[in-house]
């Protein structure tokens, strides 16, 4: 993401954006509330009477347009972010619109900005930056192949092939080089790669990386983990060679942040969850880190304990709910807090 304009009175104001990527789309989903006003370009019929004889017809136009939003739609797959609502400013205003913001897109939103979300958007400045990452995880007979998101990992290719050998033909063989060349599309010409999972196929599989993926020398990292799937991307995330690449990935602090959770609740220890929990331990000036799931985070209830932690110094952060810690949050209300004592439940 590209920070274009910045025109702020104190927390009120217009903040002009360039979406970069998809994890920018995510992004926006979350920095833009209904209320705010969203001024992009846009395509919009408009009437066109050619000459007197042939009827009124109607032809899109290029214009930018000025929305206040109402609905907020994110599809991960499709690649855009649709914002609906009533034309403020620029042609037919009080009619119904949708902006249609893209991998590209440039716009402005004005509204109150809460800290977390300019926080935000120094995250999605920092990662833009950043490298992109691949996750391989391999077994005998099974891979999973994943890029990671600052929302998750998202999976781009599953092989499934018995390991054995028939018909002369050597399968083992065929699926360490089908996998091989699948991890060589998904990085491309600049991504790093991971490669973990149990057993021997992994050391097998960067063999033949190295024989058959020469561009890939020098940007794979081997790591260790007992599954593949989900349940190993989130093992690989926790074991620390992602930040290692990334310096701070966000899915990887989320899945630290949650293990050290976990791991104090279940000794009653310096953390609670759970709204009216968080909102005691806030009272008392408690909290040095509040989690707060990404949907939960944009109601109006949680307004003042976000800007109550960070006035406070305590660190805020945002889980995604597209990733398993964050679905671990959900099921915790939503809302947790690592804490600065420890307090009674």
């Amino acid at each position: 993401m590209r920070v274009l304009k910045k025109n702020l009175r104190g927390d009120d104001g217009e903040i002009s954006l360039l979406a970069e990527s998809l994890d920018d789309l995510w992004h926006l989903k979350y920095l833009i509330e209904p209320g705010d006003l969203v001024f992009a370009l846009t395509q919009r019929k408009a009437s066109s009477v050619t000459d007197k004889i042939r009827p009124e017809k109607m032809e899109r136009r290029t214009l930018r347009l000025g929305v206040r939003v109402e609905t907020i739609e994110f599809h991960i797959y499709s690649n855009w972010l649709r914002l609906h609502g009533i034309i403020k400013s620029g042609a037919d205003i009080g009619a119904y619109h949708t902006l249609n913001i893209e991998v590209g897109s440039d716009l402005s939103i004005i509204k109150r900005w809460r800290p977390d979300e300019f926080q935000r958007i120094k995250e999605a400045v920092s990662a833009s930056s950043k490298p992109r990452l691949v996750l391989a995880l391999v077994e005998e007979g099974e891979a999973t192949i994943g890029l990671l998101r600052q929302f998750g990992v998202q999976t781009v290719a599953e092989i499934r092939k018995g390991s054995g050998k028939g018909a002369g033909e050597d399968r083992r063989a065929q699926f360490l080089s089908e996998v091989a060349g699948e991890i060589e599309r998904a990085a491309g010409d600049d991504a790093q790669v991971i490669i973990a999972g149990p057993g021997f196929a992994k050391e097998d599989l960067q063999k033949r990386i190295n024989a058959d993926c020469p561009g890939l020398k020098g940007r794979i990292t081997m790591d260790e983990a007992t599954s593949i799937g989900s349940s190993g991307f989130q093992e690989v995330l926790r074991r620390g060679a992602v930040e290692t690449i990334l310096e701070n990935s966000r899915l990887a602090l989320e899945s630290r942040l949650m293990e050290e959770l976990l791991r104090e609740i279940s000794r009653d220890g310096k953390a609670t969850y759970g709204p009216a929990q968080v909102r005691t331990a806030l009272d008392y000036g408690a909290v040095e880190t509040l989690m707060v799931v990404d949907e939960l985070a944009r109601t109006p209830a949680m307004d003042p304990l976000i800007r109550h932690v960070m006035a406070g110094r305590g660190k805020v952060v945002v889980f995604s709910s597209e990733f398993e810690p964050g679905k671990r949050l959900e099921a915790l209300g939503g809302v947790a807090a690592l804490l600065r004592f420890q307090m009674g439940r």
